[in-house]
């Protein structure tokens, strides 16, 4: 009930960024949290994929089953940030439709606004990046089921932000999401106190 009554700026926030591995999700996702915890007075929780994989999911393998599993534990983390009023920013290349759903339905369920953020980054360019020579492996194939090449990315379908890192430097990518976030009513700007001057 505290979270139906709370304004949209005030109530649990999810911000969920997905695409594929080398997209800009990371790295966008760590400046919005670095802005947020600045400028937000709710607590900002970031959940990046691979330190989840570290430490939340360990010994899950990269199997549709497994995979699912892994989101549906980053989701249920991310609603209990919700359910008390926070922000959790979540970077996971999360592929598939019906887990981003099953996602959002947990943070809803618990009061929280959730916004899908899709770092449409072309795959030749994610590719040419390869920042840790994980698709020059999967193309070799030494290994498999790797999204994007040999198993799929469902891109979704109502995201309520597109970027596309390709074409945006992350400054400029940061920016329009603000803007998408300020439309939506998830933040507020800051309000700029003006001091008044005594007169002479």
């Amino acid at each position: 009930m505290r979270q139906a009554y709370r304004g949209a700026d005030r109530r649990g926030l999810v911000i969920w960024f997905t695409g594929l591995s080398a997209s800009g999700k990371s790295t966008l996702a760590g400046m919005l949290a670095r802005t947020l915890e600045a400028d937000d007075e709710r607590a900002v929780t970031l959940l990046d994929g691979d330190v989840v994989r570290r430490f939340l999911s360990k010994g899950l393998s990269f199997s549709r089953e497994d995979r699912d599993e892994n989101i549906r534990r980053i989701g249920f983390v991310a609603s209990l940030v919700a359910r008390h009023g926070g922000i959790a920013v979540v970077a996971a290349i999360s592929p598939y439709r019906q887990a981003r759903a099953d996602a959002r339905r947990l943070v809803e369920e618990a009061g929280g606004l959730f916004i899908e953020v899709h770092v449409a980054t072309p795959l030749e360019v994610c590719a040419e990046r390869d920042p840790k020579g994980l698709y020059a492996k999967a193309m070799r194939g030494e290994i498999t089921g790797f999204t994007g090449v040999d198993d799929p990315y469902e891109a979704p379908e109502h995201a309520e932000c597109v970027l596309d890192a390709s074409l945006q430097k992350p400054p400029a990518a940061l920016a329009m999401l603000m803007g998408v976030l300020r439309s939506l009513g998830a933040v507020t700007d800051k309000p700029v106190m003006i001091e008044a001057r005594k007169e002479a």
